[in-house]
């Protein structure tokens, strides 16, 4: 007997963070594995690769991904607020306070190509659940593609 990695289910967490389809958890949803190649970090192909789900569901589908962005960045803020108070500490006598803000900022800078793809990744997976039989069933969806739409008047 052979044992196959593609028989147990893949982990929601790790499905998000790879940025993997909500429905089979393998195919990749973005054109490049680079988030930094900002020039193509948000391109996404019109279906999965490994089961055929439609990424844009409907047209204006992802515009509900700035709220899961806010809260990314919000936990991002918290948690380097929290480090920044144990190992650093905040003082009304000198600047600390100052230096932190700059240094979350920057970090959100450095870390927004990932909250965007992330906040993605999430929101699709809000509204298209993991089918344990992806390979047997179609993918649904109302048959539209990207490309109509982008041609559409």
């Amino acid at each position: 007997m052979c044992a196959d990695k593609h028989h147990e289910k893949p982990s929601l967490l790790k499905s998000i963070l790879g940025n993997k389809c909500a429905r089979c958890r393998r195919g990749a949803i973005y054109t490049t594995q680079n988030p930094y190649d900002l020039k193509n970090c948000l391109s996404m192909p019109d279906n999965c690769p490994v089961c055929g789900q439609q990424i844009e569901v409907e047209v204006g589908f992802y515009y509900g991904t700035g709220y899961v962005s806010y809260a990314l960045s919000i936990a991002v803020c918290v948690a380097s607020l929290i480090a920044w108070w144990l190992f650093i500490g905040f003082s009304i006598y000198d600047n600390r306070i100052f230096w932190w803000l700059g240094v979350n900022a920057l970090l959100l800078i450095i870390l927004q190509p990932l909250i965007m793809r992330w906040s993605r990744t999430i929101w699709m997976a809000f509204f298209v659940y993991y089918d344990e039989d992806w390979q047997h069933r179609s993918a649904e969806g109302t048959g539209r593609s990207n490309a109509t739409f982008k041609n559409a008047v």
